[in-house]
C-alpha cells in the first residue's frame, strides 16, 4: 500500500521525501516498481475495468450487488465479496441521494372503504396479472408540483400502469388504471390494491374497478407499510432519477420520468425481489 501511494503521488511529490516519511526504503521501492504484475494482480486488474464498464453502463446507480449480477451474466466468474472490496478500495458507489417526503394521501372523505385483502402478500403471486398495486407520488419542478400515479403488478414489479397530472384530482389514478388494463390481461379475481385516499375511494374509480370485475383492497389507516412495493418503487425512482436532476419544468420532469419507468425500470434495472433480472426479462421467462 505504501508503494503504490509512492507512485501514484510521485510527480506531485518527490520520491525520496516520500519513502522516509513512509520508513520505507527506495530501493525496495524502486525494485517494488520494476517487478511484473501477479496473475492475481493482473485479474483484479481487469476485472476492475469490468466493474466500471458495468457502473457506467447502470448509470453509476449499481452497488455491489447488481454489478456482481451482471457480471454474473456476462460469464465473469466472481464473487459478490471480490466485487464489493474492489468497489470499495476505488471508491465506485451508487449515486443515490435521499430527500424529503411529500404526502399525496387525504383519507379524510365519506366514501366507502375495502378491506385489505392483499395482507402484505407482496412475493405470493406466480403469474403476472393476478394482483397490482397503487400510489401517488410528487415531484418537485421549478413550474411547481407534479403528481405521479402508477400501476405496479406484483408478480414481475412491473409498471403496467402511470400518469402524470398538474392536479391530485381522481383522473390522475384513473388514467394510470385505463393504460393498465389496455395493456394487460386483467380478469375477473385481479386483486388491485391501494391506501384509503378519496382518489381510489371515489366514485369513479370503484366504477371502474367494478366494471373491470377487480377485487378492491385498501391499506389499513396510516400503515404505508401495506403498500410497501410501491413505496419502495417510487423511493426507487426518486433516489435513482428525480434527485440526481433539477427540473426547470413540468415537460421536462415528464421526458424524465418516462424515460427513466419505460426505457429503464421496466426493461433494463435489475430487481432484487426477482433474482437481479429486469421485470420484462423476468415476464418473458415465465413465458
Amino acid at each position: 500500500m505504501r508503494y503504490r501511494f509512492i507512485q501514484e503521488h510521485q510527480k506531485e511529490l518527490p520520491v525520496k521525501k516520500m519513502c522516509q516519511i513512509l520508513q520505507v526504503s527506495r530501493s525496495g521501492y524502486y525494485d517494488w516498481k520494476s517487478r511484473k504484475p501477479s496473475l492475481r494482480q493482473k485479474r483484479h486488474s481487469k476485472l476492475l475495468e469490468q466493474i466500471r464498464q458495468a457502473h457506467q453502463q447502470s448509470r453509476q446507480l449499481y452497488g455491489s450487488p447488481r454489478i456482481h449480477a451482471q457480471l454474473k451474466d456476462k460469464g465473469v466468474k466472481v464473487c459478490q465479496n471480490t466485487v464489493a472490496k474492489l468497489m470499495k478500495k476505488e471508491g465506485i458507489r451508487s449515486k443515490v441521494r435521499r430527500r424529503f417526503v411529500i404526502h399525496t394521501t387525504d383519507s379524510n372523505h365519506l366514501h366507502w372503504v375495502a378491506a385489505n385483502l392483499l395482507d402484505r402478500r407482496f412475493n405470493d403471486w406466480k403469474l403476472p396479472d393476478r394482483a397490482w398495486c397503487s400510489d401517488i407520488t410528487a415531484i418537485w419542478t421549478q413550474e411547481g408540483w407534479l403528481y405521479l400515479a402508477a400501476v405496479m403488478d406484483l408478480c414481475s414489479r412491473k409498471i403496467v400502469g402511470w400518469h402524470m397530472s398538474d392536479s391530485l384530482e381522481a383522473s390522475l389514478c384513473l388514467e394510470a388504471l385505463k393504460m393498465a388494463l389496455d395493456h394487460r390481461s386483467a380478469g375477473c379475481g385481479l386483486v388491485h390494491h391501494s391506501d384509503r385516499g378519496v382518489q381510489y375511494a371515489c366514485d369513479a374509480y370503484q366504477s371502474l374497478l367494478e366494471q373491470s370485475k377487480l377485487m378492491c383492497s385498501m391499506s389499513r389507516v396510516g400503515n404505508c407499510y401495506d403498500n410497501a412495493a410501491m413505496e419502495s418503487f417510487f423511493g426507487t425512482l426518486k433516489r435513482e432519477e428525480v434527485y440526481q436532476q433539477k427540473y426547470f419544468t413540468k415537460e421536462q420532469a415528464k421526458a424524465s420520468i418516462f424515460q427513466y419507468i419505460e426505457v429503464y425500470y421496466n426493461r433494463e434495472r435489475r430487481h432484487s425481489a426477482l433474482g437481479y433480472v429486469s421485470p420484462v426479462e423476468f415476464e418473458a421467462s415465465l413465458n
